[in-house]
């Protein structure tokens, strides 16, 4: 998994309250179980029109938020299905941050084992960030986890809370593998003692 510490990105804001998995990824994008390829069916229901062509009024079809690498979004953002092809897309797309008031329980605890940093704020905070998003190619965030703060354009920070064990992982790039893997000498040791001691096995 790779390693986040600081990202700086162009933010796009999502305005809309309940984003279910369902609308993150639709079903028929979940016949495949690679990680990568989904970028193109994140948000598809919204991003295309029904002959396939893009619809143009939607934020990650407008030129300033194509490449956007955090989503201000609204409240209960990831609720519904416990789909993990939901951060598969997004991450897929590009977005490795989102930011906001609450998340889905699975979509959030599912976002760090993939690398993705879950970002919960204020109302308060987040209607400072969608400003800030809303200025398209100039709405850039810095997300400093090591400092656990959100920095805008104009110099602006937000702090936020996140579990210790989670910004650990993340910063280290670890995912429940890379976890496993910090105690392979561990793992060895007690292989090879078992061994010995039960060579029969």
């Amino acid at each position: 998994m790779e390693k986040f510490t600081t990202l700086e990105g162009v933010a796009a804001p999502l305005k809309i309250i309940n984003v279910d998995t369902d609308m993150i990824i639709p079903k028929q994008y979940l016949k495949t179980i690679k990680r990568t390829g989904l970028g193109k069916g994140l948000f598809s229901e919204q991003r295309y029109k029904d002959d396939g062509s893009e619809n143009p009024d939607f934020v990650l079809n407008q030129p300033a938020y194509r490449s956007a690498k955090v989503l201000v979004a609204g409240d209960n953002f990831g609720c519904g299905s416990s789909r993990e092809h939901a951060p598969w897309a997004l991450l897929d797309f590009g977005i490795r941050c989102v930011i906001s008031t609450s998340f889905g329980d699975i979509f959030y605890n599912n976002c760090f084992k993939n690398g993705i940093l879950p970002i919960r704020v204020s109302q308060e905070d987040l209607d400072k960030l969608f400003d800030d998003a809303e200025r398209g190619a100039n709405a850039t965030l810095t997300i400093d986890l090591p400092n656990q703060e959100i920095r805008g354009p104009d110099g602006g920070k937000v702090k936020f809370e996140i579990d210790p064990f989670r910004k650990h992982c993340l910063i280290n790039g670890l995912d429940d593998i890379g976890l496993t893997m910090e105690k392979k000498a561990s793992i060895d040791t007690y292989e090879e003692k078992l061994k010995r001691e039960r060579a029969w096995a």
